[in-house]
């Protein structure tokens, strides 16, 4: 075990609380979504990810200059993946609402983003006892996440009201199933390409970053590329809606506000997950996004909570999301069960 497992372990539960509690704000937004999504767009993935790299990183030009072209390839175009996956999972939830779409997205995300790291980068350990119990983890924390759908799905019966009208779209079930297993596996891809970011990440401490911040030569090149899916589906429905307008309207900085305050948690969880991931050590993007997921989930769900969108609904159905709840945390103790064991 690395001498700062246990200390990654609980900043990436931090990062994955911050990261679940990103939507909040919009919760209080008068733009239309894609308005708001555009704002936390540029905000989130682009802005802040450069003014962190070219604050924090030295000489950052020289990182990008003499690192290889696969090197830079790689968060690109695995951030470009995840920047498709955003815009494709807006479409699952249309098509299936929130609750079954989350959990299918959720369960085969934590499964991909959990073992193609691990798979790819130390495919010796998948039998050792780490890799194992993460094998262990993966099916109960699916299980809770099954549970959970459950519970969602009888609030959205329960408390139609909560539902917006459009959310449901005129495409069939097994079409957003589909579309919802694609966002699952393509999702993690930001993951993945921070896991396969070594040389950059070698190359900024060379340079003189520091362990912190060595990783923010990364996420300009993952997030820039994963914004530009997501812009160009905003600009879609901004024209397609005629909201370009909204922009310029009264309170306009009220809403960019909310839209800045989405991007700075969600940029702080993922920030934070790529400082604890590299404190857990060779497991930080196996076993430590395996955390992040369920954390965000439970932020999310507790955030639900206190903001009353289970308020009314019937006692059974409290008592599913309770148990779903609770599977999810059987999944994470399952799975840090493995920083007792030696790599």
């Amino acid at each position: 075990m690395t001498e700062h497992f246990w200390l990654g372990m609980a900043i990436i539960l931090f990062g994955g609380v911050l990261n679940g509690s990103f939507p909040l704000p919009m919760k209080y937004a008068r733009w239309r979504w894609e308005n708001t999504w555009a704002a936390f767009t540029v905000v989130g993935l682009i802005l802040i990810p450069w003014a962190l790299a070219l604050g924090f990183v030295p000489h950052l030009g020289v990182v990008y200059d003499e690192v290889s072209l696969r090197a830079l390839l790689f968060p690109i175009i695995f951030g470009f993946l995840w920047g498709i996956a955003q815009t494709t999972f807006g479409i699952g939830l249309k098509a299936l609402g929130m609750a079954l779409a989350f959990s299918v997205v959720a369960g085969i995300g934590s499964l991909v983003g959990s073992f193609l790291p691990l798979i790819i980068l130390n495919p010796s350990d998948l039998f050792k006892p780490r890799g194992l119990l993460l094998m262990a983890s993966l099916p109960i924390l699916i299980l809770g996440l099954f549970i959970y759908a459950k519970a969602g799905r009888r609030r959205d019966a329960e408390k139609p009201s909560t539902v917006r009208a459009g959310d449901v779209g005129k495409m069939s079930f097994a079409a957003g199933l589909a579309i919802c297993i694609f966002t699952g596996i393509v999702g993690p891809s930001w993951n993945l390409g921070f896991a396969l970011s070594g040389d950059l990440l070698h190359k900024g401490a060379e340079l003189g970053a520091t362990q912190v911040t060595a990783g923010y030569a990364v996420w300009p090149l993952l997030l820039g590329a994963g914004a530009i899916p997501n812009l160009i589906y905003c600009f879609y429905l901004l024209s397609r809606n005629r909201g370009w307008g909204l922009f310029f309207t009264k309170g306009w900085g009220r809403e960019l506000l909310i839209g800045s305050a989405m991007a700075v948690l969600w940029l702080s969880g993922v920030v934070i997950y790529g400082y604890g991931a590299s404190l857990v050590g060779k497991y930080g993007t196996s076993v430590g996004f395996a955390l992040f997921v369920p954390a965000q989930i439970l932020a999310s769900n507790t955030l639900g909570l206190l903001s009353g969108e289970w308020t009314g609904t019937a006692p059974m159905t409290r008592r599913l999301l309770y148990a779903g709840v609770g599977v999810i945390v059987l999944a994470v103790l399952v799975l840090s069960l493995g920083g007792l064991f030696e790599g």
